[in-house]
């Protein structure tokens, strides 16, 4: 005979695991540190490379003029210039990753939890059922 309970039960299970649990899942196969750092790491990998575009971009925008002041150009303070702001951007990439990817990594959890928690629930009702010999 069917037992309602456990059908809602895996029904949920089921549909949090093809879902929302899938990236959930895959998170939990990692500390939280470990995950922290590697999206930080893409992030600032994406940010280098999106912050060379545009300084390229640039570059080739202000060609005429670079080319026209070459001999008379700072070098040093424009070269400052670059480095700092490219800090500056990492710096905000960095830690704008660290927050998210933190707060990512803790929902993740509290899910996996739940879900967990109806596991050990729906373990417990096959239990009930399986008659003792």
């Amino acid at each position: 005979m069917l037992n309602n309970k456990k059908v809602r039960l895996m029904t949920k299970l089921a549909v949090y695991e093809t879902k929302v649990g899938k990236e959930d899942i895959h998170l939990s196969k990692y500390y939280k540190t470990d995950y922290v750092r590697y999206q930080v790491l893409k992030s600032v990998i994406s940010a280098t490379v999106g912050y060379l575009l545009i300084l390229f971009l640039v570059f080739v925008y202000r060609m005429e003029y670079l080319i026209r002041n070459a001999v008379t150009l700072d070098y040093k303070s424009l070269g400052m210039f670059i480095l700092g702001i490219y800090i500056i951007v990492v710096t905000i990439y960095g830690f704008g990753s660290i927050v998210v990817y933190s707060r990512k990594y803790d929902t993740s959890r509290k899910k996996l939890a739940r879900y967990f928690k109806l596991l050990k629930r729906l373990e417990k009702l096959y239990k009930e059922d399986v008659p003792e010999a």
